[in-house]
């Protein structure tokens, strides 16, 4: 007998047909012997349709409140989950985030999992019940409703088989496994059987949407097995996230794209010791996320500090960063709109010669500028014009693939 942690997207419960299909694999799991717990997202676009709901009535919700609200879609799903298998003749109990409960630090809409009352879980394995429970929420020390951003409920479910010393995670989703790219803008895109956390990692930071990168960081820290498989397949082997030697064979692992990004440009800088350090403590402080960094230098007693942020954070940090020109000693702030970073990533890519080139071949063949690179041992990242970055994906995932 061991412990099975199952993890069910939106789209995988939406509507009652599919939670028949959800229930089978639970119950699968169950009749081996194994201990199971549950964790479900809100069904198909509930969530989004309390936010449009929040916004006729508000444009700037207190953050509570937020919490609150967009928290009740998961609670329907377990709740109708349970009493589905209930009917089927399982023994099923739901639990809420703050029931388990999972305590989380006080930032709402993007919380951070503190500790996991797991003993709560166990009991209720002692007592033959399979555990239901809402993904994507918890609750503060001082017993307020918190949720923990986009990913959450990936997020909650490794993290309750990390409190759990489970076995494995399964996330359940619509396709089936990790792809070298999105397979739904790539025909010949392949499935991968095996990927390491980093390289996971890396793909869910740079764009990919399958998994979420704070649910690989949990699974890589407490080694849990992530395996990534398709509601709709019986007997989905779909793909398993975990340390591998076999993986420096690979030459890249896959290619990620993430649009909607703007490069800034600070220009003239003073090169002078602590002038970066002033420039992003700013940003920091207004809570402002930065990326791609690229330092250059001009004339000899001045630099050019650029980097890349989400274009939604754009109009902040152009405000931030003009009020504070005088300060940072800056001459200009520039900025380019409508880019997207088109990743390559593999752990094969640290002993092998001219990656890069054949990176940057297939981008030049298809006649596509790069506004700029970033490398890492495990990654190279270029930023393209968005309109062009389906064309880069495909271009470079022809010349590896």
């Amino acid at each position: 007998m061991g412990i099975i942690v199952q993890k069910f997207g939106g789209s995988s419960v939406a509507t009652t047909e599919k939670l028949e299909k959800v229930c089978n694999h639970i119950t699968k799991e169950f009749e081996k012997g194994n201990d199971v717990a549950v964790i479900v997202s809100a069904q198909g676009k509930t969530t989004d349709r309390l936010i449009t709901e929040e916004k006729e009535i508000t444009n700037s919700p207190c953050k509570r409140e937020h919490d609150v609200l967009v928290s009740v879609g998961e609670q329907i799903t377990i709740s109708k989950l349970a009493m589905m298998l209930n009917d089927k003749g399982y023994k099923a109990i739901s639990l809420t985030g703050w029931q388990l409960p999972i305590i989380t630090d006080d930032n709402f809409g993007n919380a951070k999992i503190k500790s996991i009352k797991s003993e709560t879980i166990l009991d209720l394995f002692e007592k033959g019940y399979i555990v239901v429970i809402a993904g994507f929420q918890g609750i503060n020390e001082n017993g307020e409703i918190t949720t923990l951003g986009r990913g959450g409920s990936d997020t909650t479910a490794v993290a309750i088989a990390a409190s759990l010393k489970a076995d494995k995670c399964d996330i359940y989703t619509d396709v089936d496994g990790i792809f070298t790219t999105d397979p739904s803008k790539v025909e010949n895109a392949k499935k991968i059987d095996l990927i390491s956390y980093d390289e996971m990692l890396e793909l869910s930071s740079l764009g990919a949407k399958v998994l979420h990168n704070r649910c690989v960081e949990i699974g890589k820290k407490f080694d849990i097995p992530i395996v990534v498989k398709e509601t709709g397949k019986e007997n989905s082997t779909g793909t398993i996230v975990e340390n591998s030697k076999y993986l420096e064979n690979m030459e890249i692992s896959g290619i990620a794209k993430d649009d909607n990004i703007s490069r800034v440009t600070v220009m003239g800088l003073e090169n002078k010791i602590g002038k970066t350090y002033k420039v992003f403590k700013l940003l920091a402080e207004h809570k402002i996320n930065i990326d791609t960094i690229v330092q250059s230098f001009g004339e000899s007693i001045n630099k050019n500090l650029s980097f890349t942020i989400k274009t939604s954070d754009l109009a902040e940090t152009l405000k931030v960063l003009e009020e504070n020109k005088e300060y940072l000693t800056a001459r200009e702030i520039i900025h380019f709109d409508n880019l997207s970073k088109v990743s390559i990533v593999g752990i094969g890519m640290t002993n092998r010669t001219g990656i890069a080139a054949k990176m940057f071949e297939a981008l030049y063949e298809e006649n596509i500028n790069m506004h700029l690179i970033s490398t890492s041992e495990i990654k190279i990242t270029v930023l393209v014009n968005q309109d062009e970055s389906d064309r880069a994906v495909k271009a470079i995932h022809n010349k590896f693939f």
